[in-house]
């Protein structure tokens, strides 16, 4: 958990707390407010004039901020679905459930892996430790998991009948190290993964 804090100054304490807010950019119902000086309005509101001076602290869970992003975004794009999170250690998995969940798996997990991008960036935000994010809707990541062992499985025999390279389409990262977790115990191929991001890609080549 992190904790932020922001000193605000104003003519006034509640214009003071307003400054702080908005460096903070959070909600007044998350922060504890300190007064550090009241502030004093002076003769004609100039001569001895002395701004108020507020801290704001608040701490801020991340694994709870990430769930909630996730809300939201689901929320503006027109789907209704509920978000489980399961912590583990430093890991945090946010399973979507609902009735059009095709709608944001999107093709190949497209969509899927960009909200799983977007909250991985969120929860690290505010979080003095490195959290992975792995957001799941019904259970695809496994299915997709399955998928990709299976292609990566028939794609190598290809290449060594054919002992030619087989190149694989774009993949995230994650999807990459499945691939070559499963052909590391294939003897005869080895694998690279080649390119830049979004289109880095891996090679099967036989041996």
């Amino acid at each position: 958990m992190k904790q932020l804090t922001a000193t605000g100054t104003g003519q006034t304490v509640d214009e003071a707390i307003e400054n702080a807010l908005k460096e903070l950019n959070v909600a007044k119902e998350k922060v504890e407010v300190s007064i550090i000086d009241e502030g004093k309005k002076g003769i004609f509101g100039v001569f001895g004039s002395r701004p108020a001076i507020v801290k704001l602290k608040v701490n801020i869970n991340p694994m709870e901020e990430a769930k909630t992003y996730l809300e939201n975004v689901i929320a503006q794009m027109g789907v209704t679905a509920d978000v489980e999170a399961v912590e583990n250690g430093k890991e945090l998995t946010l399973n979507i459930s609902g009735a059009d969940i095709a709608k944001l798996i999107g093709k190949r997990g497209q969509t899927l892996n960009a909200l799983q991008y977007l909250v991985q960036i969120v929860v690290n935000k505010y979080s003095n430790d490195y959290i992975t994010v792995i957001v799941d809707a019904e259970n695809y990541r496994m299915r997709r998991r399955e998928t990709l062992e299976n292609l990566a499985t028939r794609l190598a025999a290809k290449a060594k009948k054919t002992k030619t390279k087989v190149v694989l389409e774009p993949m995230p990262s994650f999807e990459r190290k499945i691939i070559h977790s499963v052909l590391s115990e294939v003897e005869g191929v080895s694998t690279v993964s080649d390119g830049v991001e979004p289109n880095r890609h891996i090679i099967i080549i036989p041996e």
